[in-house]
């Protein structure tokens, strides 16, 4: 990965991802074009400088002279920044996605790591479901048996105003999230619902990174209307006209279920406050769970652990 020189014209070339390449081969007519997206990954726009000694036509200078990356095929690493087109232009505000973890402690991290952790098997899971005080610790997903497990992943959506706006307004359809995007390593773990029910993923890359694909209206166990109008910051995370939510759990691979070899080769030993010990040997795997809005473009990073108990 490199970047091209922007002091001057430039010319920007385009490439195929390793995805795009693999269907392009299939050779059956089928490879067609039919969307793109932008981004600006490589902009401060901290640049933009209205002080600038030769007046305002110089303010973007600094930005559009920005070095721009040059073209690479790894999916997973370009366009962590993509822009939408919005026609109107009386927003004060854009729709965000939130991790929520006030509604209630199932939905809150794991205090010390700042992860959720995922439990790969029944003896982790029996582990660390409490502590040596028998206090139910949170954050701990169980990964072998979802549907015994309380705790799970909650994202809100909406305008966080910080009660700029109230919560009891309706949020637009043009600013309502829809449809979600959950990309995941499919080595590690898979995504099921808030019950349990294992989800099918869209496409798995050349990477190992599945997408699954979740719509309000079609997948109701992981898609609904946030229909709150509460101010109580101790449920709600979104300080504002809220529109959808999005639920789900994790469950771990079998290979980490049955084997430490991925947990040799990509991650590390480690201790960890259980029910029968405040310094329980375990092996982890530090990840993410990526969650994209396909309507507006948002994106959001939650951070998780799988942990094996030793």
């Amino acid at each position: 990965m490199g970047f091209l020189d922007n002091s001057g014209d430039i010319i920007l070339d385009a490439v195929l991802t390793d995805t795009g390449r693999m269907r392009l081969a299939k050779g059956d007519g089928s490879f067609k074009i039919v969307k793109f997206a932008l981004a600006d990954d490589e902009i401060n726009y901290e640049l933009y400088n209205t002080n600038h000694a030769s007046g305002s036509a110089y303010y973007d200078l600094e930005v559009l002279q920005t070095p721009i990356l040059e073209a690479f095929t790894d999916n997973a690493a370009s366009m962590k920044s993509k822009l939408i087109s919005i026609p109107r232009t009386n927003l004060l505000y854009l729709p965000i996605l939130k991790l929520n973890e006030v509604f209630n402690s199932a939905v809150t991290r794991h205090a010390g790591t700042k992860k959720f952790l995922i439990a790969v098997d029944d003896d982790t899971e029996d582990e660390f479901s409490v502590d040596t005080d028998g206090n139910a610790i949170n954050g701990v997903l169980y990964g072998e048996r979802p549907k015994q497990g309380d705790n799970f992943i909650r994202i809100d959506q909406g305008l966080d105003t910080g009660y700029e706006l109230s919560p009891s307004r309706n949020l637009d359809s043009d600013l309502v999230e829809t449809q979600f995007l959950v990309e995941i390593d499919n080595r590690l773990g898979q995504i099921v619902s808030k019950g349990g029910e294992r989800a099918i993923p869209s496409f798995i890359d050349d990477d190992q990174i599945a997408t699954y694909y979740f719509s309000l209206g079609t997948d109701g166990q992981y898609v609904m209307e946030n229909t709150s109008k509460s101010t109580n910051t101790g449920e709600q995370t979104i300080a504002g006209p809220r529109g959808t939510m999005l639920n789900f759990k994790v469950l771990a691979s079998i290979d980490l279920n049955t084997s430490d070899y991925l947990f040799d080769k990509l991650g590390a030993a480690n201790t960890l406050a259980g029910k029968t010990s405040t310094s329980t040997s375990i092996k982890q795997i530090n990840a993410t769970v990526r969650v994209t809005g396909a309507t507006t473009g948002y994106r959001l990073d939650i951070p998780v652990r799988f942990i094996k108990k030793q």
